[in-house]
């Protein structure tokens, strides 16, 4: 089969031609019909995240279907369409996996980092991590949803009952997130690169009251914010645009050093938090709602082959919402 492969960090891909994988007994054998681009791609192909498994086919919001199974899957048949996220598997045998918290798994694999993922025409997953899509998606509009939407789903769960809701990084995630946050009546600030015209109408198109530069204070005090871009210098931005009592979440694998800010920024009970990965409850819960919204993904769409074009395309914000890889 074709695939993109990651030789060594900090290069580019390389496209080859490898084994079709087998799966084992607890994998399916999917033919990828789509694989989302994301920006923790960008951290693995960076060395910012630096245990991959080299060499490596990255790719983690997979729409695939499903080829062959192992001998021990149930509840999935020949044909049918499923998404694999970045979540790939984990111990399930220590106190997080008994919790229903496999994402903090000390021995949690990911997709497209421990595991072959999806820029490849093919790839295996485990059964037990993937997730029945919703018929009325096509393929590429599906396949942002798998991470962009699971783990800012997980963010946003933060800060369900807030009003008002900053989002600072207006791409893949945020685009989604607006989407639900309108649905269920509140209101949404969206903060994007200074000078970034396209972004800030792209979010007032989806429903933003307001959008302007991350430096920029919104007209209203936030009840809370999702910092989706990763830059630490925002973390002080953001709580400085809560309200007492708020909460800033970042949803972010990976994030610069944020720097040193005074403590009444943070003081009157604002709090700051981080997000991992995404656990199965977060695919149940949001694809369902994903579709009863429904949620609308914008998608940029590449051959396989341009993959190298696409992440520079992301590292440069050159396209609103997602994009996807279609082999």
């Amino acid at each position: 089969m074709r695939a993109m492969v990651l030789e060594a960090q900090r290069a580019r891909l390389q496209a080859r031609e490898v084994e079709v994988p087998v799966p084992r007994a607890s994998e399916l054998l999917l033919k990828v019909k789509a694989c989302g681009i994301c920006r923790t791609d960008l951290h693995v192909v960076d060395g910012d995240l630096t245990q991959p498994r080299l060499p490596l086919i990255p790719g983690h919001q997979i729409i695939g279907e499903i080829i062959s199974m192992g001998a021990d899957v149930r509840g999935f048949v020949p044909g049918q369409r499923v998404g694999v996220p970045w979540l790939g598997g984990s111990c399930g045998r220590c106190w997080y996996c008994g919790h229903g918290k496999e994402n903090l798994c000390d021995d949690a694999r990911y997709t497209g980092y421990q595991i072959n993922g999806g820029f490849a025409e093919y790839t295996v997953a485990d059964a037990a991590y993937c997730f029945s899509i919703p018929g009325q998606y096509r393929d590429q509009q599906a396949a942002p949803l798998l991470c962009a939407g699971l783990i800012g789903y997980r963010a946003y769960r933060m800060l369900e009952t807030c009003e008002t809701i900053g989002l600072y990084g207006f791409g893949a995630a945020a685009h989604i997130l607006i989407q639900v946050a309108r649905y269920r009546g509140q209101s949404v600030c969206a903060f994007t690169r200074e000078g970034d015209s396209e972004a800030q109408a792209f979010a007032r198109q989806l429903g933003a009251c307001w959008a302007g530069g991350s430096g920029q204070s919104a007209p209203v005090a936030l009840d809370g914010a999702i910092i989706f871009a990763p830059a630490g210098e925002l973390v002080p931005a953001a709580l400085r645009a809560v309200r007492k009592g708020g909460q800033v979440v970042c949803a972010g694998i990976h994030m610069s050093d944020i720097p040193a800010f005074p403590y009444d920024i943070l003081w009157g009970e604002r709090s700051l938090c981080s997000v991992a990965n995404l656990t199965r409850r977060d695919g149940e819960e949001f694809l369902p709602l994903a579709a009863q919204i429904p949620v609308e993904t914008t998608v940029t769409t590449y051959p396989l082959q341009q993959a190298n074009e696409a992440l520079d395309d992301l590292r440069h914000g050159r396209f609103s919402g997602a994009a996807v890889l279609v082999p």
